[in-house]
């Protein structure tokens, strides 16, 4: 059997589904959710082949469910919102299906289905590293510390610091890690809010208090936090400009 789970804040849209699923009979749905806290947690248990996912929902978006997934399983992304189908597209899912669901339509999105089960191992990192490129990131991280999943507004953000395979998100209730690349940040936050100063760390404008000549052509800038880090060459170009100095 092949394995599904419905995640979905609408219960007429996954009954829909589920109407369209009978005549499957080799696909089995082991769990129906509402939101993105519950499909992450039926995600971890069932451990699912492939999932049915709304991407507007209470709490979390799907989007951002999906970066709190370890090894995500594929995804037939199902939505009112066609603006959606490109970021879909880019984090590899099967399938694109617009609400109200045509059958035609699901059919052909299950005529896909197979292959993408074959390339899932191989895609689970691509679908983790864009599974948030969606308008939620420009304003809030998703992360999960402890167990606990913590929405992070991005303007209570400190700064960033690259941390091996991670970056480390500094704020006024602590320090969080995300699985993402420096790079990543660095295009999706707002340039006008955000500025890279040095290639480990990306800092929030509005922490900054000072600005210090350390040694010749060295720079370093205090944030509000009391922290203290290295600005580069190229950082303090981009750190003058954005200040208006």
């Amino acid at each position: 059997m092949i394995r599904t789970i419905l995640i979905d804040d609408e219960a007429l849209a996954r009954d829909v589904v589920k109407h369209y699923l009978k005549d499957y009979p080799d696909i089995e749905v082991v769990a129906e959710c509402c939101d993105g806290f519950e499909g992450l947690k039926a995600i971890t248990q069932h451990k699912p082949d492939f999932i049915f996912l709304d991407v507007q929902m209470p709490k979390i978006s799907g989007f951002e469910m999906l970066e709190l997934v370890e090894n995500p399983p594929a995804v037939i992304f199902t939505t009112a919102f066609d603006e959606y189908a490109i970021k879909a597209f880019e984090v590899n899912a099967v399938d694109y299906l617009l609400k109200p669901i045509e059958k035609i339509r699901f059919e052909q999105a299950m005529q896909k289905l197979p292959g993408k089960l074959a390339k899932e191992e191989n895609s689970s990192n691509e679908l983790l590293e864009t599974a948030s490129l969606s308008p939620a990131q420009n304003s809030r991280i998703v992360v999960k510390s402890a167990g606990v999943i913590k929405i992070i507004p991005v303007s209570e953000l400190h700064y960033i610091e690259a941390d091996d395979d991670y970056v480390k998100l500094s704020t006024s209730e602590g320090n969080f890690h995300k699985n993402k690349t420096m790079g990543f940040f660095e295009q999706t936050l707002d340039p006008a809010q955000f500025i890279r100063i040095h290639r480990s760390y990306i800092i929030n404008l509005a922490q900054v208090t000072k600005i210090e000549l350390k040694e010749k052509d060295s720079y370093i800038v205090l944030l509000k936090s009391d922290i203290w880090l290295p600005v580069s060459k190229t950082g303090y170009v981009k750190l003058k400009a954005a200040l208006g100095l």
